[in-house]
């Protein structure tokens, strides 16, 4: 069944998008760059190399989830489609998809990704490895187009790889609402969180000593220098990932080694940078179980289940619109 692709995004929409949010996020008091600008090419396979390291445990933890749990988390979801946010290669759909085809229960997939590209080559991948399901891909933007996503009757909304911490708490509600207003009675939405733990253990999954993290943080640099005609000396910033006690998330950001004027030329836009002085790139927040469940049920889900790997590191919460 040849797969079916819809796209929410206007052309020139990367571009506009990108100058936008460089412009409004260096012009303000708190300098940021927002995190969905770490993932170009070169970003995307530095974060893989990170996934492998083994100070950075998510990754497998959430695997294992996955691995043990997949047909007990499908059969309590009770979803014939599964739909998954930022599907990427799809490899993780794949645990998901094969535990809904041994429960009997699979009919649709949605992969929702803002890679046209990507998304084109995992849907036919998908609709050749499992056939007989419609597949019916999504490029959108989480930011409008979830609302828009076929989710239809018992669909399970899929958020994995902790991807919602990097949201914070003001931008998760609407987020979690978008979801909620994409469901149908009885669908379902499964998302994985890191749980707060050591803080050591924390530091060292950001702060990892190849220095792989740091050269992911300082990428978006590079490509706001080959993208936007920028001049960021990266020699001139180091990698900053520290644990906010507070706020319960690693607070990620380049911090400037000396005061200096950067030009983004492409903007026509001349910042300055004191010593000191922290761009900001991302939060990774880390969770309790509990506080989960209130954040879900404060949108109007119920709670179905929780799972988490056995050293009790990360969590897959999976509630149900009722």
């Amino acid at each position: 069944m040849t797969p079916e692709i819809d796209v929410h995004l206007a052309p020139g929409w990367w571009r506009a998008t990108l100058e936008s949010e460089i412009r409004a996020g260096l012009t303000a008091d708190r300098k940021a760059i927002p995190a969905k600008w770490l993932y170009d090419e070169r970003g995307s396979q530095l974060f893989d190399e990170i996934t492998r390291l083994d100070e950075y445990y998510p990754f497998r933890a959430e695997r294992e989830i996955l691995q043990e749990h997949s047909v007990a988390i499908t059969a309590a979801s009770t979803a014939d489609t599964l739909v998954e946010l930022g599907s990427g290669t799809s490899e993780k759909s794949r645990v998901l998809l094969d535990a809904m085809r041994r429960n009997g229960q699979l009919k649709r997939y949605v992969p929702f990704d803002v890679s046209e590209e990507m998304l084109r080559i995992a849907a036919v991948e998908i609709a050749e490895a499992y056939p007989g399901i419609e597949v019916h891909g999504i490029v959108g933007d989480f930011d409008r187009h979830i609302p828009d996503a076929p989710v239809r009757g018992r669909g399970m909304i899929a958020f994995l790889g902790s991807t919602i911490g990097n949201l914070e708490p003001g931008m998760r509600a609407p987020f979690i609402d978008d979801v909620v207003k994409a469901l149908d009675r009885d669908g379902s939405f499964l998302v994985g969180t890191d749980l707060v733990k050591d803080v050591d253990r924390l530091w060292a999954a950001y702060n990892d000593a190849e220095g792989i993290s740091a050269e992911f943080n300082l990428n978006i640099l590079r490509m706001l220098n080959r993208e936007l005609d920028a001049n960021f000396d990266l020699d001139n910033f180091r990698h900053s990932a520290e644990w906010d006690a507070e706020n319960e998330w690693i607070d990620i950001g380049l911090r400037s080694l000396a005061d200096q004027r950067v030009r983004i030329g492409a903007l026509d836009l001349t910042i300055d940078v004191a010593e000191g002085e922290e761009i900001h790139t991302e939060i990774s927040a880390k969770f309790h179980l509990d506080g989960i469940a209130d954040e879900l049920a404060g949108a109007g889900l119920e709670l179905v289940d929780q799972w988490t790997d056995r050293r009790g590191d990360f969590a897959l919460t999976l509630a149900r619109k009722p």
